[in-house]
């Protein structure tokens, strides 16, 4: 398991923004950097910046590494159409993505943790890998014995986010189905992405 987990919102601060968008959050309080130099304001090189748009948007997937994370841009890059687009799809098509946009999970992080221990079905078949790869038309949900799970009704229960309209729901039945790939304007990110940086960092 990722030490993120342990410490998944000193990104936050080392960011300068909510990733999540979430009320706890140490940034709705100190809105700087952590450490001795933390609140000094630095312009960023192009390569810092392209740097930054990469750490946002990797963070914001939880627990993805820098390999992981490279090869979705290589295989993005390989496929016609745009790249941007792609690599998007790619991370909204991850299992542990898919349940966070259905509700079922309140983060991400719960999402990775709640595959892992096998409460998640597609299709019928239990599915405990959150780097799975969801098809347009799976059926996602929660086993018949995890769907009163504490962590669950709170997230079905959570104001904080909307479900989007690539994912078909019925938070009742724990059930949803993935309905297309998204178009990176569609995906409810809390902050502003530069995929594009993205892009333009692995293409050096």
């Amino acid at each position: 398991m990722s030490k993120r987990i342990q410490s998944k919102y000193k990104i936050n601060r080392r960011l300068g923004v909510n990733l999540w968008g979430r009320p706890k959050s140490p940034i709705n309080v100190r809105d700087y950097r952590p450490g001795q130099h933390g609140q000094r304001r630095t312009k960023l090189s192009d390569f810092g910046q392209q740097l930054m748009a990469k750490q946002k948007l990797k963070g914001y997937y939880g627990n993805i590494t820098e390999r992981q994370f490279r090869k979705y841009y290589e295989e993005s890059s390989r496929r016609s159409g745009d790249t941007v687009e792609n690599l998007i799809g790619f991370l909204e098509r991850r299992l542990d993505a898919v349940i966070y946009r259905m509700k079922f999970v309140p983060t991400v992080f719960a999402a990775r943790q709640f595959i892992n221990h096998g409460h998640i079905m597609v299709n019928g078949k239990r599915v405990n890998i959150p780097s799975y790869l969801v098809n347009e038309g799976d059926v996602v949900e929660i086993k018949n014995k995890s769907k009163d799970i504490p962590m669950v009704l709170e997230a079905v229960e959570s104001v904080e986010r909307d479900i989007p309209e690539y994912v078909d729901v019925d938070l009742a039945k724990r059930k949803g189905t993935y309905l297309r790939m998204p178009k990176y304007a569609e995906v409810p990110y809390p902050v502003q992405m530069e995929p594009n940086l993205v892009v333009e960092f692995y293409s050096r």
